[in-house]
């Protein structure tokens, strides 16, 4: 078992780090106070492959393993959590586009995907279903060489702001087996976008309802075959745990980096904070915390890279472990920096609100605990977890 880097994954790192360094930092606290979506960094992240990571190569991805892709998005969210979840979600759609549509059809979208020209959405969670996303009600009925779609979506990220839209669907009984996925062109007649959702955190992505009103997609752009949306949907949602879990890690490393360099040149009692030992065993447990969160995230990417079959089951351990922690050790970084933190001075309190809602997308953390225990009481057997 090997826990170093490979000398590419190094390159990847290092190309990431100073891509956050250069494009994200010094802009990360505006676009956030500002509500910015900044399309021209996302962008700049497509010329380096960054927006098709693991996009298949023959459509203009890398093809990179999730375990590689893990290491990018780390180094992004810990310069901005919000616009690095942001492109985790626009990757999945471009794996999704490359891996399940027609080849013409990827072809055609696959390069623009990946290289950030165009910028995806991904629409399955509906305002009747979050958690249950095997009861969405949204439809699309066949009419010749169309489908028709018609329903509602709700917390769509980049919604009104990117240019496809990756949706799920009922075509067929209730229940999972009755989902398709459909690629469609944001900008299609029948489309329309709801408000802007003021939210407590992710400033930097837009965040709206949509609704599709008789909206005409051509049957090429059926994603799989019919019935294979869900299968679809929970393949990607494994992945998008992982990349979730990591925007997580990244915001607990940015905040751990911050209050190391806080304790060091913060003075009380004439004495550096760095000096008192309270504060010497929050940063000991801090970046204990973080490395165990990191090596989970990276065990479950290298499961899901070897196509185990407990992959799931570790991409909802990683996920439930990671952003738990994330968000604790943000916490504690704020603490640390006592009323500091409380202001947009300093970016304690940025990271802690985008790595707030960590725990509850992707799956909340109470159903992540449902898929692990179901596990383990489906199998006892401590090999299990071995």
């Amino acid at each position: 078992m090997d826990f170093e880097l490979s000398g590419d994954q190094r390159a990847f790192r290092d190309t990431a780090r100073e891509f956050a360094r250069r494009e994200f930092a010094p802009q990360a606290a505006r676009w956030d106070a500002e509500g910015i979506f900044p399309v021209d960094a996302l962008r700049h992240a497509g010329e380096l492959g960054f927006c098709g990571l693991y996009a298949l190569a023959e459509y203009g991805g890398l093809g990179l393993p999730r375990l590689d892709a893990s290491i990018v998005f780390e180094e992004l969210a810990a310069a901005c959590p919000s616009t690095t979840a942001y492109l985790t979600i626009h990757n999945m759609a471009a794996w999704m586009v490359t891996r399940f549509a027609r080849p013409e059809i990827a072809a055609e979208w696959g390069p623009r995907l990946a290289a950030g020209e165009v910028l995806a959405s991904y629409c399955l969670t509906e305002p009747g279903a979050g958690s249950d996303a095997a009861s969405l009600t949204t439809r699309a009925r066949r009419e010749g060489d169309h489908y028709v779609l018609d329903g509602a979506k709700a917390f769509i990220s980049g919604a009104g702001a990117t240019g496809a839209l990756v949706v799920m669907a009922r075509t067929g009984e209730a229940g999972a087996k009755g989902i398709s996925a459909f690629l469609v062109a944001a900008g299609s007649d029948g489309i329309t976008y709801g408000k802007k959702e003021h939210k407590m955190g992710w400033n930097s992505q837009p965040t709206r309802a949509i609704t599709f009103d008789g909206v005409r997609v051509p049957a090429a752009h059926l994603l799989g075959e019919e019935g294979e949306g869900f299968a679809i949907a929970m393949k990607g949602l494994d992945g998008g745990r992982i990349n979730i879990a990591t925007c997580s890690v990244g915001a607990a490393q940015g905040a751990l980096a911050a209050a190391l360099a806080y304790v060091q040149e913060r003075r009380q009692f004439g004495r550096p904070l760095a000096d008192f030992q309270a504060l010497q065993f929050k940063l000991a447990d801090m970046a204990t915390e973080l490395v165990a969160a990191r090596q989970m995230v990276r065990l479950a990417a290298s499961r899901l890279d070897a196509g185990a079959a407990d992959a799931t089951l570790y991409c909802a351990m990683a996920k439930r472990l990671a952003t738990d922690l994330g968000f604790a050790i943000c916490n504690e970084a704020l603490q640390i920096h006592g009323g500091y933190g409380y202001i947009r001075e300093y970016p304690l309190e940025r990271y802690l609100r985008d790595a707030r809602v960590h725990q509850i997308l992707e799956g909340t953390n109470e159903i992540m605990r449902v898929i692990i225990a179901r596990r383990m009481l489906a199998n006892p057997s401590t090999e299990t977890f071995q």
